[in-house]
């Protein structure tokens, strides 16, 4: 490909709206354009690179075994009906109507449409075991896109579905998709770590994620890990706390005036406590029911897990005003910030298991200005539930071995999911075993988000300058840089280059831009070619420069040796 023919426009400066490192990048270095909020369009360069993750993805799909299908992008509501799905899914499905006034939906994922699949196709228990996946856009209506490509409304993915007999075949397909994507990811040139997570809409009970470890700020999610084999994602954590006093000195019940004292750290101040006795309570709103959630005072709630205890679909932290409604009800005067579990009868409770074994401590009295101290569980009446609802937190323990948990931050590119009957017994998709018995499917879910995992690339591997591509996805493997167009010797061995790469069949780039070679420079590095070849006015002495992009090693070489550093295995 010439320079001067690409379709291709880098940007002086980021995206405003830009918050991550691969939107900033990929949007100023041209591989990206927004259209609206959250959907963007893949402009020639990053079609490339989402090509060849493709590409990827497929050779070792079929490799595994599976066979490649495509399923419809619309879906009919009926589906979701019959797997229950259609109104708990969220407001992140987006609905629609036809001209007949029949209820559609954009896919956000396919598990009702591939079980319909396998209620129609497969029989007999001879047909199994059978893994189908396919390659297409996904539509989620997230109420906060951001991220540009790690968090849109529109995605490009890969999601296969395996049907067996038994749950002891299920782990088997389970281990040889996981096994499949460590292969994908490696080819990718993404080192990923398997995780413990959550299954969120999906279901099932059992699903990990693979997560490119980015050891920036850069990730999404925590991950914290254990030189034991354990590792799991901040919302499925579960950890061992280092020891700390949870029995409070005062030991009689009482109110304590505690003027313009609100948070924590004030409290613990104030009342010459730790903030291990002291109780902080929270109020969310979870499918338009409020709960109190109560915590130790030194920790954090971890939502996820505080919407999996309670069974919702949406959760949120209530506002001002809904709090002042609930002690209202409760017939209590205090505001938010002294509100607390003593007195509390109209509200269900959700407290961490952090709170369990706490004794004397201390909470709000629901009165403005004012805390109570020695409290215990037997002054508590509302119902309370104990759950596992903590953040893990650097300094605590692995729930395995017991040795203190590593944590670094990473970027989810893959998940896999055991389903079970999750749908198949809900849409009534069975077969017929070698009794003459039908049964249900055993499912499972696997995806790979293709769009996230050139994002995730791109998180992984930068500099200040720019982009640095992993040659097996990079969208071209190597920059010719003719310093000066008009320099007739500098062209034609540029020229030369180039065409011997095209014949051996490496991926080149000549930049005949008729521009400074500044500029050239700027735009090698920030689109983010893996190899640069230099050819300037070394070329008099024989020599041309070659530069690797990864490791940033350059070094000179003569023209007709040139093409043999480039290594695109």
């Amino acid at each position: 490909m010439k320079m001067s023919r690409m379709f291709m426009q880098t940007l002086r400066d980021y995206p405003a709206d830009a918050e991550v490192i691969s939107h900033k990048l990929l949007v100023r270095a041209g591989f990206i354009k927004k259209l609206a909020n959250g959907i963007y369009n893949y402009l020639p360069l990053m079609w490339r690179v989402l090509k060849k993750i493709e590409t990827i993805v497929r050779e070792e799909m079929d490799a595994s075994g599976a066979q490649e299908l495509l399923m419809p992008f619309v879906q009919p509501e009926e589906l979701w009906q019959e797997s229950g799905r259609w109104n708990v899914y969220g407001k992140e499905l987006m609905r629609m109507q036809d001209r007949h006034d029949k209820s559609m939906c954009l896919g956000p994922t396919h598990e009702e449409v591939i079980t319909f699949i396998a209620r129609e196709c497969i029989q007999s228990y001879k047909q199994l075991p059978i893994n189908l996946y396919q390659i297409q856009s996904k539509f989620r209506d997230e109420i906060r896109p951001r991220f540009g490509l790690l968090r849109g409304r529109e995605f490009i993915m890969k999601d296969a579905y395996s049907f067996d007999t038994s749950y002891e075949n299920l782990e088997l397909s389970y281990k040889i998709m996981a096994d499949t994507y460590t292969k994908i990811f490696n080819r990718c040139g993404l080192e990923t770590k398997m995780v413990q997570s959550d299954s969120g809409a999906i279901g099932g009970s059992v699903s990990h994620e693979f997560m490119v470890l980015t050891d920036t700020d850069s990730g999404e999610n925590d991950v914290f890990y254990c030189d034991c084999g354990f590792a799991a994602n901040s919302n499925h954590t579960t950890s061992v706390l280092p020891q700390a006093n949870t029995i409070g000195s005062y030991t009689k019940l009482e109110e304590v005036s505690t003027p313009n004292v609100k948070t924590i750290d004030e409290v613990s101040q104030f009342l010459n406590v730790e903030k291990t006795v002291i109780v902080k309570s929270l109020v969310y709103v979870a499918d338009s029911k409020t709960y109190l959630v109560l915590i130790r005072g030194d920790r954090n709630v971890e939502e996820v897990k505080l919407q999996n205890a309670i069974g919702a679909n949406e959760i949120r932290i209530a506002q001002d005003v809904e709090i002042e409604e609930l002690m209202s009800k409760n017939n209590c005067t205090g505001k938010a910030g002294f509100i607390g579990p003593v007195g509390m009868k109209n509200v269900d409770i959700i407290a961490d298991l952090t709170t369990k074994e706490m004794k004397n401590f201390v909470v709000g009295a629901n009165k403005n200005d004012t805390h109570i101290v020695g409290a215990n569980w037997s002054d508590i009446t509302a119902n309370v539930k104990f759950a596992d609802i903590r953040l893990a937190e650097k300094g605590d323990f692995c729930p395995v071995c017991g040795k203190p948990l590593k944590v670094t931050r990473g970027i989810e590119v893959g998940n896999i999911f055991q389903l079970g009957t999750k749908y198949s017994e809900k849409m009534k998709a069975t077969y017929t075993d070698e009794n003459g018995t039908e049964k249900p499917f055993i499912m499972g879910c696997y995806g790979i988000g293709i769009s996230r995992t050139a994002a995730a690339a791109v998180e992984k591997f930068h500099d200040e300058n720019g982009i640095k591509w992993p040659v097996q996805i990079a969208p071209y493997h190597v920059d010719i840089v003719p310093v000066n167009v008009g320099d007739e010797l500098q062209m034609s061995v540029a020229e030369k280059i180039y065409d011997e790469c095209i014949a051996k069949g490496i991926e080149a780039v000549l930049d005949d831009r008729d521009l400074r070679a500044g500029v050239k420079f700027k735009d090698a590095d920030l689109i983010g070619f893996p190899y640069k070849i230099v050819v300037g006015k070394g070329i008099a002495e024989g020599v041309v420069e070659f530069k690797n992009r990864m490791t940033g090693e350059a070094q000179n070489v003569t023209p007709e040796k040139v093409v043999e550093l480039i290594k695109i295995d």
